[in-house]
């Protein structure tokens, strides 16, 4: 059996532009601004290809479609590509709730996987929303659905809010 190798080549925006933008909007502004194309895709974002499919305060949709290099050495999407896909939908419908200068991150993140996804499973939609919204912490739910509405993970988090860093810094 031969190898056939593929390669594949895509280019990120540098984090500290998208963290410096993130400190001076709100996080509806901010996510909103990735689907108006304002932005291209955080790093993580173009590196699984995934994208904004719609935005508004406390949810967040993204889409995946599964491909090649995204497969485990059994022949289906890797979890870690859909965990990843679960905590940037949760996480990113938290930062739809926040004010300027503030950030957050992932305190916890549990998975349930429901069935395994190809590249034949045609494009993915991973739905995040805000569960309950507090002053230091939030909780979210995501779940991940084909376009016939098959379910195939989901995930809660708890994410903490707080002061983005640099925000004090020029306040």
């Amino acid at each position: 059996m031969s190898a056939v190798e593929r390669t594949r080549t895509y280019s990120w925006i540098a984090p500290g532009e998208l963290s410096d933008a993130a400190r001076n909007m709100t996080g509806l502004e901010f996510i909103s601004r990735s689907l108006a194309g304002a932005d291209r895709p955080a790093p993580i974002g173009a590196t699984i290809d995934m994208r904004t499919v719609s935005v508004k305060e406390g949810e967040v949709v993204f889409s995946l479609v599964p491909q090649e290099f995204h497969y485990n050495p059994l022949g289906t999407v890797h979890g870690g590509i859909l965990s990843t896909l679960l905590d940037s939908a949760a996480g990113c419908a938290v930062h739809t709730t926040l004010a300027k200068a503030q950030g957050w991150t992932s305190l916890t993140l549990e998975v349930k996987f429901i069935r395994a996804a190809t590249a034949a499973t045609g494009r993915l939609l991973c739905t995040g929303k805000v569960v309950n919204r507090g002053r230091q912490i939030a909780t979210a739910e995501a779940e991940i659905r084909d376009e016939a509405g098959k379910l195939y993970a989901t995930a809660t988090t708890t994410c903490m809010i707080f002061a983005a860093p640099g925000a004090e810094a020029k306040a």
